[in-house]
């Protein structure tokens, strides 16, 4: 809840959406625009087009302005509802043209709010606009709210559009699951999902033997090293027990020495990172060759981060809530932060809320999934992990989501529903 009066600045506010779309992320636009006009009705909500990148470029659109019955509309929008970027701002230390030009329309438009939807390269873009309206004098409130499926910004206990893409992973790895088992023959399948630094996709395939008895998975994820060997002996293993089976891989695979696994190429996006994608061929290749022919490969792409149809209802709430609550932190007077959710260990059943933390603390750090929640051998269902995952995947609320499962009582027990 709000405490004490608003801090009113004369001036307008600006949102924009950066980075890989996800299934929630016009929950927050939405979230924030509403309790924005609440607070301040009489300014002007705008949004920028296609992040950072497009406000420099003048691409920029008066929400205010729009039919409400469109605004109403953004929670149900899949991807992002006023576009995209990855687009890097210098230093200003070094070159600060970039700078002057985006102030210079802040000021045309008389922003003084500045919310910036996205994930670790955002943060790191608000910060520096956070620093040099500092620096220059300009009035300015800087919020950075969280989105990415990833699930690798620090300091908060998870990210909007995370749990709508595990929601979406391990539904399709149940549906896989019984389209192999439709056959006698011994066969693999292997799953690669996103994750360019971090298991947190994969991870939450990780439940599904707790949900589905017999259901037998491996799992790879970049915390931990892949050793070609081991993952062999992984596979024969679980293939003794029983001769189906799925294996779910994150795209940033790692080996021993710190490599990707499977990487061609040198393409890199604009923040430096490599672009992935081919571990989940490099492990098909492997296994055809040294222990069977029956593997298959599976790829969801940009499903996986923007399924609107298999959206989860816990992240797209607490999506419309970091929105809204970003507003009444700067009402609040806060500034240079990102909202980030925070989970209440000490309750009974499951509680989030939010708290402001310093952007950067939180820009240009990685959040890896805990060591002792992953397991050997690719066995990630630790009860760590599950005690993390369900409440972000199923509905808390009616405790009875999809697949036809029951989620009773924290961890205690997944059972099939009778």
């Amino acid at each position: 809840m709000f405490d004490g009066m608003p801090i009113l600045r004369n001036g307008n506010c600006m949102i924009a959406q950066s980075g890989g779309p996800t299934a929630v992320i016009n929950s927050t636009a939405y979230g924030c625009i509403k309790e924005f006009m609440t607070f301040n009705g009489t300014a002007t909500v705008y949004a920028g087009l296609y992040g950072v990148q497009g406000i420099l470029e003048g691409k920029i659109r008066n929400v205010s302005s729009l039919p409400p019955s469109q605004v109403e509309f953004l929670p149900y929008m899949p991807s992002a509802a006023f576009g995209s970027s990855r687009y890097r701002l210098k230093d200003f230390r070094t070159d600060d043209r970039e700078y002057q030009k985006l102030f210079q329309i802040f000021r045309k438009y008389n922003i003084r709010y500045f919310f910036y939807i996205g994930g670790n390269d955002s943060m790191d873009t608000a910060d520096k606009i956070y620093d040099y309206a500092g620096l220059t004098g300009y009035d300015l409130s800087v919020c950075g709210i969280p989105k990415t499926i990833d699930n690798d910004l620090v300091l908060t206990d998870h990210c909007p559009g995370f749990g709508s893409a595990a929601k979406f992973v391990t539904a399709a790895g149940e549906d896989i699951w019984f389209d192999i088992n439709a056959y006698q023959k011994p066969s693999v399948m292997i799953l690669e999902v996103m994750g360019r630094d971090t298991g947190w996709i994969a991870a939450a395939a990780g439940i599904l033997p707790n949900v589905i008895s017999g259901f037998n998975i491996l799992v790879y994820v970049p915390e931990k090293a892949f050793d070609g060997p081991s993952f062999l002996a992984d596979v024969s293993n679980a293939l003794s027990r029983k001769n189906k089976l799925l294996v779910v891989v994150s795209e940033g695979l790692k080996d021993k020495k710190g490599e990707y696994v499977g990487l061609s190429g040198n393409q890199k996006d604009s923040f430096d990172h490599p672009q992935l994608g081919g571990v989940g061929k490099c492990l098909q290749r492997y296994l055809k060759k040294n222990l069977l022919n029956d593997v298959k490969l599976m790829q969801f792409g940009v499903l996986q981060r923007c399924s609107i149809h298999c959206v989860s209802e816990t992240d797209q709430r607490e999506a419309e809530m970091v929105g809204r609550q970003s507003v009444r932190y700067v009402m609040q007077g806060k500034n240079g932060f990102m909202t980030a959710l925070e989970r209440n260990e000490a309750a009974a059943g499951y509680v989030c809320g939010t708290k402001p933390v310093g952007l950067k603390d939180v820009c240009n750090r990685v959040k890896a999934v805990p060591q002792a929640w992953i397991g050997e051998g690719g066995k990630c269902n630790t009860v760590q992990l599950l005690r993390y995952m369900a409440p972000l995947i199923f509905d808390v609320k009616k405790r009875d989501d999809f697949m036809g499962i029951r989620y009773v009582d924290h961890i205690d027990g997944f059972r099939i529903s009778k």
